[in-house]
């Protein structure tokens, strides 16, 4: 039998409560939600390939193990996809791309072995932007699966370069997926869907076993229905590995926001919390976004000392960042590109981008390399006053799937001289840790989102923001009406 919505649209906490206490069982969740993958998986071109005979083995050891009282904590039987960039035994990881449809790997990404050994049941690999997006992509339909559909407007896109999380969390299909993020690949999705999802610190979780992109920008982490979910998840992947030398040793731990804010900074359990709000945030933004945002901040207002004209500094992070990545990109896929087969790609522009990669001068590439501790320094030295700064997550809401990202909407007036905030390219040059949750509607019924960052290593505070905010409002709750 076939749960019901209710159910299914339940947050990762709630489903293991109700795992714990028998009220579900392991079993017929995952086999719940593989039925709803293969129902609207396709439509919204969310999922590549379903983890049948995986996922019914490891629901079935986890009744087992709740049975016998053997728990493993709050993950223990719940369902979850990963983006297909994540290797997974014995099943394709394809990177979104054609040339690798057909790619296996005979071991699982730390990340998945990491939630096996927690108890998370993987039912599916979900679809993504073809090389989450390295060669340049212009338009949706940049993935051999088709473009991928928010399930609140299936005209629009679910958002690069996670777009099949993104949609598959909005759409109950799972309750939560792993995305990852070079410059905007799990904040981005996470608004166009309206789920929550945590971009944790560079380095906060082992990339083993995940497509490189970008080796010094690359990040993974949860995408889930509320905030709270994403700290659940993040506790169980985050951690040391060996096998990824960039992997930090700083331990994270999470129960709830709360607990967690007290036992990282006792100091300040006693007082509101400081949120910064970024100076010419709403600049070039959609007006329904804007607005949203100014109720947001009535919201926090009630928890926070809001801080307003927050300025980052004014140093060439988006130059830097794009240096790097394109640096980076090229070497990664120098194979795909001097044999030709990028002629294989989706997108058009994709075919041909990669090659311009190549042309970055090696000086260049080292020069934003050198760039990036001072920068690190600066940005560091402007958040610390704050728990964290808020800001929105996009300017505007989601593109449509038929026409090119630059047609997609008219720009909003700025005043001359004005640029927006480079917050993007800042927080993923430095490896920042930052959370994207919905707070409203806008165009087309489109969802927006506000984005908390964090100084690094500082989860706990963004989280803490994030699930109080939650806490006051029920935009997450909310639920797309699918066909």
């Amino acid at each position: 039998m076939t749960l019901s919505e209710d159910v299914l649209y339940l947050g990762v906490r709630e489903l293991g409560e109700a795992l714990r206490a028998h009220r579900v069982s392991p079993v017929e969740l995952a086999e719940s939600y593989l039925a709803r993958l293969e129902r609207h998986g396709p439509a919204l071109g969310a999922l590549v390939t379903t983890t049948r005979e995986r996922a019914l083995r490891e629901a079935a050891r986890a009744e087992r193990e709740i049975a016998a009282g053997k728990y493993r904590g709050p993950l223990h039987g719940v369902p979850y996809g990963a983006k297909d960039l994540l290797a997974a035994r014995g099943y394709p990881t394809t990177w979104g791309a054609a040339p690798y449809r057909d790619q296996r790997f005979d071991y699982d990404a730390a990340v998945v072995e990491r939630l096996s050994a927690a108890g998370a049941v993987l039912v599916a690999k979900l679809a993504m932007v073809e090389l989450a997006g390295g060669m340049g992509y212009a338009q949706a339909n940049a993935s051999f699966t088709g473009p991928g559909r928010t399930p609140w407007n299936t005209a629009y896109w679910s958002g690069g370069s996670s777009s099949g999380p993104a949609a598959a969390v909005a759409a109950a299909l799972v309750p939560f997926a792993i995305g990852s993020e070079t410059w905007g690949s799990i904040v981005f999705p996470s608004a166009c869907c309206g789920v929550s999802g945590l971009r944790p610190t560079f380095g906060r979780v082992s990339r083993y076993g995940a497509m490189a992109l970008s080796w010094t920008m690359d990040k993974l982490g949860p995408m889930c229905r509320t905030a709270d979910d994403c700290g659940l998840v993040l506790a169980a992947i985050a951690g040391p590995d060996p096998r990824d030398a960039f992997a930090a040793t700083a331990p994270f731990a999470y129960e709830g926001a709360r607990v967690a804010a007290r036992a990282s900074v006792p100091d300040r359990s006693s007082r509101r919390m400081t949120i910064g709000v970024l100076r010419d945030a709403t600049l070039g933004v959609q007006p329904e976004i804007a607005a949203n945002f100014e109720a947001t901040l009535e919201v926090l207002r009630g928890f926070a000392t809001l801080v307003p004209d927050v300025q980052l500094p004014d140093l060439p992070f988006n130059a830097a960042a794009e240096t790097i990545v394109s640096a980076e990109c090229a070497s990664a896929f120098e194979e795909l590109i001097e044999s030709g087969r990028v002629r294989e790609l989706t997108a058009p522009e994709d075919r041909w981008g990669g090659y311009a990669q190549t042309a970055v001068l090696a000086k260049d590439y080292l020069k934003a390399l050198r760039l990036r501790g001072p920068m690190a320094v600066a940005v560091d030295a402007a958040l610390a006053p704050y728990d964290c700064v808020v800001s929105p997550t996009t300017d505007t809401v989601s593109y449509p799937v038929d026409r090119p990202f630059a047609q997609a909407w008219p720009p909003v007036p700025m005043p001359d001289g004005a640029r927006p905030v480079p917050l993007g390219g800042a927080a993923n040059l430095v490896g920042l840790p930052g959370i994207a949750v919905p707070n409203g509607f806008g165009r087309e019924g489109l969802p927006t989102s506000v984005l908390f960052t964090g100084r690094a290593f500082d989860e706990h505070r963004i989280l803490a923001a994030a699930v109080e905010l939650q806490r006051r409002t029920d935009w997450h709750r909310r639920r797309p009406e699918l066909g």
